[in-house]
């Protein structure tokens, strides 16, 4: 790609950039300056419920999702889009099940949870290692996305971006803290969405209307929604993308650091509630725009009959938006904004990731050794050494991700997924399962993410990315160049069809052989070389999740069994989800509930008694637990009060 950035590009890009390095000035600047830990890492628990559910959403759907939903539905059809409904779900499931666990704890580290809940340091930062873990390997792949974008729009070698990358987020993050986190954060959303919004609405208008655009996505057969085959090895399915999906999305909104983190930070348990039921309408809005820029920037080039990844325009198929946005929206200043949306999606992410790393690392293995009576000016120093050496190592492994292959997208949710199911099931084992020990929390765990990576990484790397629909190239120069092969080598048509198949609108449905470089051809030679491996990594990336969430849950609970179970009457009530109470109150008789219980003695909440559903029996955890907030608790231990009390 020959296009290059404006001099008003340019400026537009780097505005937006010191725009939200200067948010993080101001927030070291004002308030309390950052200067306790409480204020750095918690925004001093008073922030805003519209703000931290943009957060929240951002933290999330960032630029792999700007980048990768249209990817995916350019080469692969629109079959992806029901993933939201997945994520809605979920979304839906965590403000019902963990929001009410969590936030009364008011926890600076999720994983002080694993502490009180198995009685167990090894349990806590058996959690903090693996997540630290999983988010940096994200952090690499978020860095990614926009650096390819601004490589293929403007030349701009990837290296330097990821340093840039790295540099800003680390600089407003040691500035301005949770705070300024959150504030970038909805000034980046922003910007992010008038980005995509500007691809739909040029590619759209260039059609014909979105009416022209469905109907040359349903002449290439790109319109499917409802493949309801059960099989777990198909790549997208029904049950996959709206099930798997919910399963591994409701972990990561109700039970992972950077959703934890951000909801206790609000002042009330129902500003925590409709900060995170907010992000049903951010979901909706981020996927359903993504996934409409990608149907109607393939039916441009459906029309203009030459896909610039089959034509070698661009290296990967994450540069087909950029490319469309440097070529159609070339007026001064709009690709810059474009490609400032995919950095702003990165920082987002990163910031979020970067804040998460440190807060659980300073709460969960430096602070036991840090004396309570050390000055906050002490305790401030090592977070904000803390921002700049995960920084850091943030753009180093930013470094391992830059020869990735296939979308981002795919990439992200693999790898996340396998993560993710250990995590998530580390977290569920204890609040649903009252026999569940630490020996069965770690073990279960450990094997979970061991397995889950090993598939995954095995899936992406041996197996290769496949699926790739067909797409217009009958008016490339490759093509041409190719047929001009075939006459002057004497090649008759008959014989070219062999390799090239035709359908009756002169569509090629097949067309790897004409870019033996493509990733399509790519993977299917790999699969020819690799039939064992194959099978064994066949499961679909978006099983990842519930895959390992079943390996944590049956592991865990053979090696609780096997080592002493925990007895239900001894486990604090406050810290587990009674979670048929919760989804079923309204359909189970109260008998069935209360045997559903599994033994755990839930208390009445305020003696109410109704005939409804939540009947007698709600959830103490989610009114009763004691809070350890303000000064007068600043060196205390978290400890929730119960009838029955957890020495932690």
């Amino acid at each position: 790609m020959e296009h290059q950035f404006s001099v008003a590009d340019w400026a537009v890009f780097v505005s937006i950039l010191v725009i939200s390095a200067c948010i993080g000035i101001y927030h070291a600047l004002t308030g309390g300056k950052q200067k306790t830990t409480k204020e750095f890492l918690m925004g001093n628990r008073e922030m805003s419920c519209l703000p931290v559910a943009v957060s929240i959403l951002v933290s999330f759907q960032s630029a792999i999702l700007i980048l990768g939903a249209p990817a995916e539905m350019y080469t692969k059809g629109t079959q992806y889009y029901l993933y939201v409904f997945g994520q809605m779900s979920a979304v839906v499931l965590a403000t019902i099940l963990f929001v009410p666990l969590f936030y009364p704890l008011k926890m600076t580290s999720m994983y002080q949870y694993l502490e009180m809940r198995y009685n167990s340091k090894a349990a806590r930062l058996t959690g903090t290692i693996i997540s630290n873990l999983s988010m940096l390997i994200y952090t690499g792949i978020a860095s990614f996305a926009p650096s390819t974008a601004l490589q293929a729009v403007s030349g701009f070698p990837q290296w330097a971006s990821f340093i840039i990358i790295g540099c800003i987020c680390t600089f407003y993050t040691f500035m301005g803290g949770l705070k300024a986190v959150i504030w970038v954060d909805v000034f980046q959303a922003l910007i992010m969405v008038a980005g995509i919004l500007a691809i739909v609405i040029r590619a759209t208008l260039d059609v014909g209307g979105f009416d022209r655009v469905w109907e040359i996505n349903s002449k290439w057969n790109r319109i499917d929604f409802w493949n309801f085959d059960p099989d777990p090895t198909v790549r997208h399915t029904f049950w996959a993308l709206v099930i798997g999906g919910m399963i591994n999305w409701t972990g990561t909104y109700g039970a992972s650091q950077s959703s934890i983190q951000r909801f206790s930070a609000l002042s009330s348990l129902n500003e925590a509630r409709k900060a995170v039921m907010l992000n049903c309408v951010g979901v909706f809005i981020m996927i359903t725009t993504s996934c409409v820029a990608g149907i109607s920037v393939f039916a441009y080039y459906a029309e203009k009959g030459c896909d610039p990844l089959a034509n070698k325009d661009i290296k990967n198929s994450n540069q087909i938006i950029p490319y469309f946005v440097s070529e159609m929206l070339g007026f001064p200043g709009i690709p810059g904004l474009f490609i400032a949306g995919l950095f702003c999606g990165a920082l987002s992410t990163l910031s979020s990731n970067l804040s998460s790393m440190v807060a659980v690392t300073y709460e969960d293995m430096i602070k036991p050794f840090i004396k309570p009576s050390k000055p906050e000016a002490v305790k401030i120093k090592i977070t904000k050494l803390l921002v700049l050496i995960y920084g850091v190592l943030g753009i180093l492994v930013t470094f391992l991700f830059r020869n990735l292959k296939g979308t981002v997208l795919q990439a992200s949710l693999s790898f996340m997924g396998a993560a993710g199911g250990a995590l998530n099931g580390l977290i569920m084992l204890g609040a649903f399962f009252p026999w569940a020990n630490w020996q069965g929390a770690i073990v279960g765990t450990i094997t979970a993410y061991i397995v889950s990576m090993w598939i995954g990484i095995g899936k992406y790397t041996v197996v290769g990315v496949k699926d790739t629909l067909p797409s217009p190239v009958y008016n490339c120069s490759i093509y041409m160049y190719n047929v001009s092969i075939a006459s002057s080598t004497n090649v008759t048509m008959t014989t070219m069809s062999s390799i090239v198949a035709y359908n009756t609108s002169g569509m090629l449905t097949n067309y790897s052989m004409l870019v033996p470089n493509s990733e399509s051809t790519t993977s299917s030679l790999i699969q020819d070389s690799q039939p064992g491996l194959e099978s064994f990594y066949s499961l679909s990336y978006l099983w990842y999740s519930t895959f390992g969430m079943l390996i944590t849950f049956v592991v865990g609970l053979t090696v609780s069994f096997i080592t002493g179970p925990t007895k239900p009457e001894d486990v604090n009530p406050d810290l587990m989800i009674p979670i048929f109470d919760r989804l079923f109150w309204f359909c189970l008789p109260k008998k069935v509930l209360h045997f559903l219980r599994f033994g755990v003695d839930y208390e009445p909440d305020n003696g109410a008694d109704n005939d409804s559903g939540v009947t007698e029996t709600t959830f103490k955890s989610s009114s009763e637990v004691a809070r350890v907030d303000g000064e007068d608790a600043k060196h205390q231990e978290l400890q929730p009060l119960s009838h029955k009390h957890i020495e932690s």
